[in-house]
């Protein structure tokens, strides 16, 4: 006999169908989704009910006019307004939030400094940001599906701890337990908590909110004080075993090169990352490394797309051109077709919307491993 916990792990995943169907396809009436979801009438129509409930879809109007005889059909789509989720991304030198909607759309965004890398110091600072942006969407009616925060560090994905964080000086910091517990005392309600390696976070928020399926593999390169790789394949993080997997700032492309603030020698942080860019000089080396680096991605993981993103890229422009110049030549030497090359669609938001991505990543991924801790409803 079906057990209680069956029957709801059944309904979670059906109703992520339904939402996934109405993500990749906007304005399918009921019966469509029935048809495609291969799910039953009755079911859709159960499910819908609910999710319009829950502000997750929205019946669009007018109706559209059916394939028979019978009476209009109603489209459905996201609830772009009814619904939202917050993103922060801990960066070095500071904190951005954003708030975003279900189709991707930045409704808000903020940036202060960060007072202290310490990290009781930036929940505390945290929370500080998220508890005027919280107490204002519910006033106005507006739910919150959670909370994902990203930062530059080795994130595990089934418990939240930093392995390492170098930039930010963490090493085996329960960083989800301590936002958690900073957040209930703050007597906060934002739905579910994620945290997340800040490349892997920007690479969701450019899969979810784009093309999707169609941009798989996708590998995002995030160029800062480090330079991390965000990769999503077969619609699914690749994180490794212990959430290291895309640390590419410290992969070798000098043997006996520039030391690296890890201490070894040749690292690609060392030719890419801010400390290593002073003048024109450095930006031209930088983005031929760059593009050497992409080359060796794509003869790894043969993405369709790479995206480049990162305070880097947003001061020089340059690094992205002369980056795909190096690899346009290596792609004429080898005869092989060119992966898409291109700027992330946020500039700098990547991340933190990204992190807001990961909300709805899990979400509609029940099946999939990692935490997902309510701290609030």
């Amino acid at each position: 006999m079906q057990t209680t916990g069956d029957q709801q792990l059944l309904k979670r995943i059906n109703r992520s169908v339904l939402l996934r169907l109405m993500q990749q396809h906007s304005g399918l009436s009921r019966a469509r989704m029935a048809a495609q979801s291969g799910l039953t009438k009755s079911t859709v129509s159960v499910l819908v009910r609910e999710l319009l409930d829950e502000q997750w879809l929205v019946e669009a109007s007018p109706p559209v006019s059916g394939d028979g005889l019978g009476r209009p059909s109603t489209p459905l789509q996201l609830n772009a307004e009814g619904r939202v989720l917050i993103g922060m991304e801990v960066a070095v030198e500071c904190l951005r939030i954003v708030c975003v909607s279900l189709t991707g759309e930045v409704l808000s965004e903020h940036e202060v400094p960060l007072h202290s890398a310490d990290p009781q110091a930036v929940c505390t600072q945290a929370t500080a940001l998220l508890q005027p942006l919280c107490a204002d969407l519910a006033a106005r009616g507006i739910t919150i599906s959670g909370v994902g925060v990203c930062l530059p560090g080795a994130v595990h994905d089934s418990t939240g701890l930093v392995h390492f964080a170098p930039n930010l000086g963490w090493r085996n910091v329960d960083f989800l337990g301590m936002v958690r517990a900073a957040l209930a005392t703050a007597g906060m309600a934002c739905g579910t908590l994620y945290v997340q390696n800040d490349a892997d976070a920007a690479a969701l928020g450019e899969y979810e909110f784009g093309a999707g399926a169609k941009d798989d593999p996708l590998i995002f390169i995030n160029c800062d004080v480090g330079v991390g790789a965000g990769i999503v394949l077969n619609d699914r993080l690749f994180t490794g075993a212990r959430g290291a997997a895309g640390e590419i700032g410290h992969t070798i492309l000098q043997i006996d090169g520039p030391v690296c603030s890890c201490g070894r020698h040749g690292c690609a942080e060392a030719f890419i990352g801010a400390r290593a860019i002073r003048g024109s000089a450095d930006v031209a080396r930088a983005g031929h490394y760059l593009g050497v680096l992409i080359q060796n991605l794509d003869a790894l993981f043969n993405p369709k797309t790479v995206v480049i993103g990162g305070k880097i890229c947003a001061e020089h422009p340059g690094l992205l051109a002369q980056a795909q110049a190096t690899v346009a030549q290596y792609t004429r030497q080898s005869g092989m077709p060119m992966t898409e090359i291109r700027a992330a669609r946020y500039g700098l938001q990547a991340p933190a919307v990204g992190a807001a991505a990961l909300v709805l990543h899990r979400f509609l991924r029940p099946l999939s491993e990692g935490a997902n801790h309510v701290f609030g409803h």
